[in-house]
């Protein structure tokens, strides 16, 4: 009983909740004859700093236009379930909130037209899915993100104009007829782009966007069909209509080799090409999907681009698949590099009862088509590291260990028959570069054809050693692929050596930018812009102190002056053609005299003028 009692009690509090109009605002109730009706809330009170949250339930139109409010909070009409109008109108909205327009199922029209929106949240637009009018009119978008583009397929009226858009993602006019190959009939509702006012720049992006502003009847209808180019320079001011653009194309890859198999331990390099408009960025991922930073690029020419990765020393764990993936706006591509090593990597444990300086590891040749000379790499804990490298047969079976009393000992270690006349000396480096070195040395006591290995690696990075198989006789070899302003060592490893101690050595890698070749320029340059402009200041100042002491100049003789104003010419004139005996000539010479051969040339010679004469005229003469 006292439920049914509080029943009409409830109701009655909701009803006046719900009918309750925020301060600030005005609410208009819009009934109709059955009772029905629908509610209408404005708000543009100036002094109006946040928007009302406390709007009734049952409204349909709400317009908060011209106040002072900055943000739209997080699910601040959540309650307005019947919302089919929104206009934030001509406020300071600077900030958008993504879950500011959740639950609003049946909103149909958002405008948001003069505010200072820089970003706008376009996931939320999936909160809205009956949502047909968008009007971002006169805000501070720079961009709109191809993201974008899924939410915006059932809008049938989008303002971004006056703005600051200089593109458009290459795929959202794909979403509108011609391009998404809908049947096109007349009864087809219109969709209608306000896209003016902005500072497009015209390249192939916005290549459909220019060929749909030409089309004559077209679905999508633009509200100022005299949109305008800003760049390049080569387009400023021109109209779309008359613009001619390339369309984009979607990146093509092709890789030097689809299957590389290499030496274990040696340097192997990964080529791709790619083809696509604009020209596509090139990224290469590794067989564990990490980033491969250590790549050289360049593009030769618009649309072309290539790029090679290096591996240094290749291990069996560098196996695998290497992707090179091009990627611009119209699309991505990716071709794939596969990698096989050539080889086995075994550890070589101390035998029992001695301590070995350091670990190291002994490269085994395996049962391939490959050979690779085993070389055990050991790091010394001295003060000043070094790397040694000691030689030992190529077999598939270990080193052979001889007992000696009840210790045990490697056969290799046998100091006591080593000759050190057999070995190589003089190991210096005599030039080194960015990424080069030159190794020289000498061999006591040696075939020039004995094998050798030249092992390097950066100072006190074991990891990364790298080999080189020469002769003792070459003496002299070239170091590659070394990193700029890196210490390095270099050792030694010459097969049947009885040398007790492997020779090496230290060095350093010169910068990218090497300041004393750069001083020992400037220099030159220097003295060569000295040496040309000192000769000339010292002209110029004699002559300068010569005009400066010369005394007055000698009045000139007025007889001379007289005799250089005047030229002499000789007149012509036509002859009589019953004197002529030859009709052809027209003009004769004819004595003059003196006076009449003087001319004075004050005059420009452009002013000069002759007058027709005969031999009974006067002769006259114009300058």
């Amino acid at each position: 009983m006292r439920v049914t009692l509080y029943l009409p009690v409830l109701l009655c509090c909701v009803t006046v909740a719900g009918a309750f109009c925020p301060s600030q605002c005005t609410c208009v109730f819009h009934g109709r004859t059955d009772g029905t009706g629908s509610r209408s809330v404005l708000c543009n009170d100036p002094d109006m700093s946040d928007i009302p949250v406390n709007v009734p339930v049952d409204t349909v139109k709400l317009r908060v236009e011209k106040t002072a409010a900055r943000k739209i909070p997080t699910e601040a009409f959540y309650y307005l379930v019947d919302l089919r109008y929104l206009w934030i109108t001509y406020n300071s909205i600077s900030s958008v909130d993504t879950g500011s327009f959740y639950n609003l199922k049946v909103l149909h029209e958002l405008r948001l037209d003069g505010n200072l929106i820089s970003v706008f949240p376009w996931e939320s637009l999936k909160e809205m899915p009956s949502l047909r009018t968008l009007d971002l009119h006169n805000n501070r978008l720079t961009t709109v993100p191809s993201e974008a583009v899924p939410y915006l397929v059932n809008i049938t009226y989008l303002d971004l104009s006056s703005n600051k858009l200089s593109t458009l993602p290459s795929d959202l006019m794909d979403i509108w007829p011609p391009f998404n190959k809908a049947p096109v009939s007349n009864s087809s509702q219109k969709i209608v782009l306000g896209l003016q006012d902005n500072p497009w720049f015209c390249d192939c992006k916005i290549s459909k966007l220019i060929e749909m502003s030409k089309m004559a009847d077209s679905p999508v209808v633009l509200m100022d069909l005299f949109l305008t180019c800003t760049a390049p320079d080569n387009l400023s001011g021109v109209l779309f209509q008359r613009a001619e653009l390339e369309n984009c194309v979607k990146p093509s890859v092709m890789t030097s080799a689809t299957k590389i198999t290499s030496p274990l331990g040696s340097n192997v390099l990964l080529r791709c090409d790619a083809t696509g408009l604009p020209t596509p960025a090139l990224s290469w991922v590794r067989p564990d999907g990490a980033a491969v930073d250590n790549t050289v690029e360049e593009s030769p020419g618009d649309g072309v681009r290539w790029s090679i990765m290096s591996l240094t020393g290749i291990m069996n764990k560098d196996a695998g698949n290497y992707s090179c993936k091009a990627k611009n706006v119209a699309g991505d591509a990716e071709a794939t590099i596969f990698v096989s090593v050539a080889g086995t990597l075994s550890t070589t444990l101390p035998p029992s009862g001695t301590r070995p300086p350091s670990l190291g590891t002994t490269f085994t040749a395996a049962a391939e088509p490959f050979s690779v000379t085993p070389t055990t790499l050991l790091l010394s804990t001295t003060d000043r590291p070094k790397t040694t490298t000691t030689a030992q047969k190529s077999s598939l079976k270990p080193a052979k260990i001889k007992q000696a009393g009840s210790g045990k000992r490697l056969a290799a270690d046998e100091k006591g028959s080593k000759d050190p006349s057999k070995s190589v000396t003089d190991l210096q480096i005599v030039e080194e570069g960015m990424d080069s070195a030159v190794l020289l040395w000498t061999a006591d006591g040696l075939s020039g054809d004995t094998p050798l290995t030249v092992v390097y690696s950066p100072y006190g990075e074991e990891d990364t050693k790298q080999t080189l198989e020469t002769s003792v006789g070459s003496g002299k070899e070239l170091l590659q692929g070394l990193l700029p302003g890196t210490r390095y060592s270099v050792c030694l490893v010459v097969k049947g050596s009885t040398s007790a101690k492997d020779p090496c050595v230290d060095f350093y890698t010169l910068d990218s930018a090497d300041d004393s070749g750069l001083n020992q320029l400037f220099m030159i340059v220097s003295g060569i812009a000295c040496a040309l402009i000192l000769p000339l200041i010292a002209l110029l100042i004699y002559k300068i102190l010569a005009l400066y002491c010369k005394g007055p100049q000698i009045p000139i003789d007025e007889e001379e002056l007289e005799k250089e104003s005047y030229v002499k010419f000789e007149t012509i004139s036509m002859k009589h053609r019953t004197l002529n005996s030859h009709p052809t000539e027209l003009w004769a010479r004819r004595p003059t005299h003196d006076s009449e051969r003087m001319l004075l040339c004050s005059r420009s010679s452009i002013d000069s003028q002759m007058t027709y004469k005969s031999d009974s005229s006067r002769s006259e003469y114009l300058c």
